[in-house]
């Protein structure tokens, strides 16, 4: 498990905040943020004040990365980038998180490590990572700046065969007691667009592969428009089926049988495939993964229950 507690003993009085730069090799603010989340406990209490003094036994809990082995798609001394397999988080969502990328970001490149972006759980693809804090800013400012581009590809419920693009903006909902979606199409929401192109159109499946571009990051951008045009992505338990699959999946009560014949596969449909950034170099980068051959996931269109 990533999040450990772990005993150790303070020899002399010091601040709290000087003892974990110190054990950890953190800077001043990573000591302050691990202190101001509870994670340092004298007696079992934790203690929030960063200039406390503490001497004698205490327990300490940190993030202590378990990777399995997983190792870049490429990097260099400033960042990395893997391939997300579908079902894995980026960042462990709660201290009882078993595994996420992370593990593997901090054991090649420790604590100072850290993804630069998020992909949804259930999407599979490209992760870029940050080495070292300096490049984590770049690339983080870089994706804000919209200097970096992203694509990705989709196997979609029906037929598409001409390009296409959604420019309708996006709010993130506040209500869920009728509705699943975490976004919405909304005029009082956020300016977003995606460009898609048809690449291969599938009789048997009654489904399209197709490459999708977007131009600005909202959550849920790809989903949502591909719903908002009655295209949604195969696999997708939010967008495109019923409000009790919806729940059912949240509640994690949606059997795998269910899950292939009411979304139209067993995972998102979806698959992080190029990115085009800038640093020092122009670097273009792209998976690996044959994600065309992954129709071989999809439900037959005659047994599919959430399209008819």
């Amino acid at each position: 498990m990533p999040f450990v507690k772990e005993k150790f003993t303070v020899p002399q009085k010091m601040p709290a905040f000087l003892f974990i730069m110190r054990t950890f090799n953190f800077t001043q603010g990573q000591a302050q943020r691990v202190l101001a989340k509870g994670r340092l406990l004298v007696d079992g209490v934790s203690i929030f004040n960063t200039g406390e003094d503490i001497e004698g036994e205490i327990e300490v809990v940190y993030f202590k990365p378990d990777s399995q082995g997983q190792t870049p798609l490429f990097h260099n001394r400033d960042f990395m980038v893997f391939e997300k397999f579908s079902g894995v988080l980026v960042h462990p969502n709660t201290m009882a998180t078993p595994y996420s990328l992370l593990d593997e970001i901090r054991t090649i490149a420790g604590d100072s490590a850290n993804a630069v972006h998020r992909i949804d759980m259930e999407t599979s693809g490209l992760l870029l990572a940050s080495k070292h804090k300096k490049a984590e800013s770049y690339l983080k400012s870089s994706f804000e700046n919209r200097s970096i581009e992203k694509s990705y590809l989709a196997w979609v419920d029906g037929k598409l065969t001409e390009p296409f693009f959604v420019d309708e903006s996006i709010q993130i909902r506040k209500d869920y007691s009728s509705n699943k979606h975490k976004v919405c199409i909304s005029e009082e929401g956020k300016k977003s667009h995606t460009d898609f192109i048809p690449l291969e159109y599938n009789e048997t499946l009654d489904a399209t592969l197709i490459a999708c571009y977007p131009h600005t990051g909202r959550t849920h951008q790809i989903r949502i428009h591909l719903f908002h045009v009655k295209h949604p992505i195969l696999g997708d338990p939010l967008y495109g089926t019923t409000f009790n699959t919806a729940n059912d999946y949240l509640e994690d009560d949606l059997s795998p049988e269910d899950r292939l014949t009411q979304t139209g596969a067993p995972r998102l449909m979806l698959h992080a495939q190029t990115l085009t950034f800038p640093y020092g170099a122009k670097y273009h980068i792209e998976s690996k993964v044959d994600f065309k051959a992954m129709k071989n996931l999809l439900c037959p269109k005659e047994i599919r229950e959430f399209n008819k």
